[in-house]
Parts: structure tokens; C-alpha cells; sequence
């Protein structure tokens, strides 16, 4: 695994949005942009509690690890000559990229437990945990919320949807994830580069 470096927010904010304004032009982008920069937590949100990108502005890196790893696999000769995916758009691919995992927004929350330092001494550190203030659970929860602002194709839905695969969700919904992989490339991709991401780029474990 490649050793991972900590960038600033700041850095992390001016580089998603700037892939994001050159991108993503469909009405209401602005105004979903907006939600995200000054009605939102997104750009100081962590990814996860403590698995990958576990810090401030993680979530907004996590979104563009997600976007480089979507590229690049869309790029590959064999995806393209051989599995004959389509060639979508530079806009799809930072739609579902940038806004996957959406449904972080104002999710994790600062609070402080007790724990011995280096010296044996007990002081208060900080740490992320969940509070959900709407249960409509992951992949769809993001669909909803991004579908308040701009209207998606049905292919960018299932792929922001079922990006987390047979990891995530109900052992039921397994045919159901298998079918849309197979009715929608997109989705089986961006699941593909989240995956990528999360475990070769950020953290050690899982996709949380």
C-alpha cells in the first residue's frame, strides 16, 4: 500500500470544487455546490470513523481518490475493446464520483473519550462518531439527497445506489445488486473504484 499523506482541507476543498465546476454543468449544479460549501459539513466531514480517511476533509478526498479511480479504470483498454462499456461523459463519471457518499454529510460528529497517553496519564481525545439525522440508510441516501437538487439519469442512480456492492445492506438484496451490475456498467465501475480507493489508498480496512 502506498504511504499515505495528510493534505490540508483548504487543499482538498479548492481541488473538488474545482473538478467540480469543470464538470458538472447541469441545472441546479450550482445550487448543490452551494449546499455543499456553506450549508453542509462536506468539506470538513471525515470518510469514515476510523477506517479510511478517518480525518478532517476525508470525505472530500475520499470523493476525488473515488473520481481518479473511476477515470482511470473507464480508460483501461479492456474495459473499453473487450467489456465494451459505454463512453460516459467526463460529467457522469464526476457526478457519481465526486457525490457518492453524500449521505456523510452532517453524519459524523466530534466527541471526546478518555484514554492514557504516551506517559500513562488519562486525558480527553477526540473521536468521530455516527449521528444519523436521517435513516434512509447509504447508497440511496444519497440518490435522495443529491436528487433534491439535480435530476439524475437512471444509470447514475443505480451506480450511486449500489456503489458499495455485496458489502453493504440486506444478504437479500445480493440478485438484486448482481442485476444491476449487470444491466449497468457505470455502477459495477464506481463500486469498483470505491473499493480502489478505499483500501489501496486510505485506510487499511473496508469501506465505511
Amino acid at each position: 500500500m502506498p504511504e499515505k499523506t495528510i493534505r490540508s482541507a483548504a487543499d482538498i476543498k479548492a481541488e473538488f470544487i474545482q473538478v467540480y465546476t469543470e464538470n458538472i454543468k447541469r441545472e441546479g449544479a450550482d445550487k448543490l455546490l452551494d449546499y455543499l460549501t456553506n450549508k453542509s459539513d462536506f468539506f470538513a466531514a471525515p470518510a469514515s470513523t476510523r477506517y479510511h480517511s478517518a480525518y478532517e476533509g476525508g470525505l472530500a478526498e475520499h470523493s476525488l481518490n473515488v473520481y481518479k479511480c473511476l477515470k482511470a479504470y473507464l480508460g483501461r483498454e479492456r474495459v473499453k475493446d473487450t467489456y465494451k462499456f459505454a463512453d460516459y461523459t467526463d460529467e457522469q463519471i464526476a457526478l457519481v464520483s465526486l457525490l457518492h457518499d453524500i449521505c456523510k454529510t452532517d453524519f459524523y460528529k466530534v466527541d471526546y473519550r478518555n484514554a492514557k497517553n504516551e506517559k500513562g496519564q488519562w486525558e480527553k481525545v477526540p473521536y468521530y462518531r455516527i449521528e444519523d439525522t436521517l435513516p434512509y440508510g447509504h447508497g440511496e441516501k444519497s440518490v435522495y439527497m443529491i436528487s433534491g437538487f439535480i435530476r439524475l439519469s437512471r444509470e447514475e442512480a443505480m451506480a450511486i445506489r449500489w456503489h458499495m456492492g455485496f458489502s453493504y445492506g440486506d444478504p437479500n438484496d445480493r440478485n438484486t445488486i448482481g442485476k444491476a451490475f449487470e444491466m449497468y456498467p457505470l455502477a459495477f465501475s464506481l463500486f469498483v473504484a470505491d473499493m480502489e480507493a478505499s483500501y489501496y489508498l486510505e485506510g487499511e480496512t473496508g469501506n465505511s
